[in-house]
């Protein structure tokens, strides 16, 4: 930062140029998309269908308005703009809103300019704090975005014409930056009144002072569709003014869903005990958010975040280090057993319809069984499953549950060498714990296929011919 211009003439004779906020968002995005770079970083799944269109809206230059139910990844790409801008940027030494050296409009910056000419000092501030984010509430106001009068400065001595009485919003400190306004519905209609100058005629005026402060500022905002009817609407003048919106969606495929599971999921670390996901296990768990985005038991407006899917995977981690704790196990590998651990995370991120109220316990569980069954015909051809099926109609018992030690699993094993072979081949490894876990989940598809035959009581199973 020392070797940066610190006043107002080392800023011209370095030829930095100034540009709007826009136009350096939309240079910046046409290098990343000339370099073959993402635009927006660490959101899968949108590669073909929503990042194109926030590519189109950067490079035209438009205010944005991400229209999507919860947990699409909304309020992660209005974040991730920041990157959009120049690391560092000039300003008037003391600016509230970031003036431009070249082109002051605060009362501050003009004084400072018009006092010190091109000794007027500069500050350098971070692209990171050229950010501005609002969370929409029904009791924001004017003053929380515009700006208001300060009290404490008129009782220092100032006249309330003076516009260094001002106390400016969170738009003006944008100045010069990105502002986003998350859920815009929730906001009073008449404070969204507040907005359109600001998005027309790139100004703002507060009460009935001669104060207008020409801003540079880039607005996006994000929006649940159903919030239109729901809480609230965005006034028609307003969505007008936006240049482009944008629909999210949730991820198309379960591979994307898995991708999106190890990147947002937290690692259980320091438990004592090595946990290793199978993979037929996280699509299990991707499989079940996919089935309760097409149930009708589920309420589709409201949306299955992919929240769903982190906190089920993470859930499930923790069911099996649990198990693998009480049965001083060194390795720790979730089974269909720990699949009834994900009530508690599946209950409160989906809303149940009103015809089956009351029944939440069953529909999750309905999930989970279809969700398995779908995974189990992927995986394992039947035809391979027939001698296995042969032998429990010949006497064979397993016994299962989250109190069943992996090595009664192996042993169980023994004496069915066709349900071996085909363990084995799912589990990928000779370790107990996968070997129990790829056993209880060949044993769930045979009994959701009806080969099989399930006595359940509390966490233990017991599986036998029909």
């Amino acid at each position: 930062m020392s070797s940066r211009p610190a006043t107002l003439g080392q800023l011209r004779e370095s030829g930095w140029t100034s540009v709007p906020v826009k136009e350096e968002v939309r240079r910046n995005a046409a290098a990343r998309i000339a370099a073959g770079e993402p635009v927006v970083a660490g959101v899968l799944g949108y590669e073909d269908t929503v990042l194109p269109q926030v590519e189109h809206a950067l490079l035209a230059g438009h205010d944005i308005i991400f229209l999507g139910e919860r947990g699409q990844a909304k309020t992660r790409m209005i974040r991730s703009l920041t990157g959009l801008l120049d690391e560092w940027l000039p300003i008037v030494a003391g600016s509230e809103i970031l003036d431009d050296p070249y082109h002051p409009v605060s009362r501050h910056a003009r004084d400072l300019i018009a006092d010190k000419g091109e000794d007027t000092p500069i500050d350098w501030v971070h692209r990171d704090d050229r950010f501005g984010e609002k969370l929409a509430t029904p009791d924001t106001s004017i003053a929380d975005l515009i700006g208001e009068v300060d009290p404490i400065k008129v009782a220092e001595g100032r006249y309330l014409s003076d516009e260094l009485t001002m106390h400016y919003g969170l738009v003006p400190r944008t100045n010069r930056g990105i502002f986003a306004i998350n859920e815009l519905p929730d906001l009073a209609e008449r404070i969204q009144v507040g907005l359109l100058n600001v998005l027309e005629e790139r100004d703002v005026q507060v009460r009935g002072y001669k104060l207008r402060l020409p801003l540079d500022v880039m607005l996006v905002a994000s929006a649940n569709p159903e919030d239109y009817t729901n809480r609230g609407r965005i006034i028609t003048p307003l969505k007008d003014r936006f240049g482009a919106q944008i629909r999210t969606h949730y991820p198309l495929d379960v591979e994307t869903e898995i991708a999106v599971i190890n990147q947002e999921a937290t690692p259980l670390d320091n438990l004592g005990v090595r946990i290793d996901m199978p993979p037929y296990m996280a699509e299990i768990v991707a499989t079940l958010s996919h089935l309760a985005r097409q149930s009708s038991q589920i309420n589709q407006r409201s949306g299955v975040s992919v929240r769903l899917s982190v906190a089920n995977y993470e859930t499930l981690m923790a069911s099996a280090a649990r198990r693998a704790l009480r049965l001083g196990e060194s390795e720790a590998v979730p089974r269909i057993s720990d699949l009834d651990s994900l009530a508690a995370s599946t209950a409160g991120k989906v809303e149940i319809e009103t015809i089956d109220e009351g029944r939440d316990g069953q529909v999750v569980e309905r999930l989970i069984k279809g969700a398995v069954l779908s995974v189990f015909k992927e995986r394992v051809p039947m035809e391979r499953l027939r001698d296995a099926v042969g032998a429990f109609d010949e006497g064979v018992v397993i016994h299962a549950g989250d109190d069943v030690a992996s090595a009664r699993f192996v042993e169980a094993l023994v004496g069915v060498p066709s349900l071996r072979q085909a363990v084995a081949d799912l589990a990928g490894s000779e370790s107990p714990a996968a070997v129990a876990a790829a056993a209880e989940f060949i044993l769930e598809g045979l009994h959701l296929s009806k080969r099989l035959n399930k006595d359940s009581a509390g966490s233990r199973a017991t599986y036998r011919s029909r």
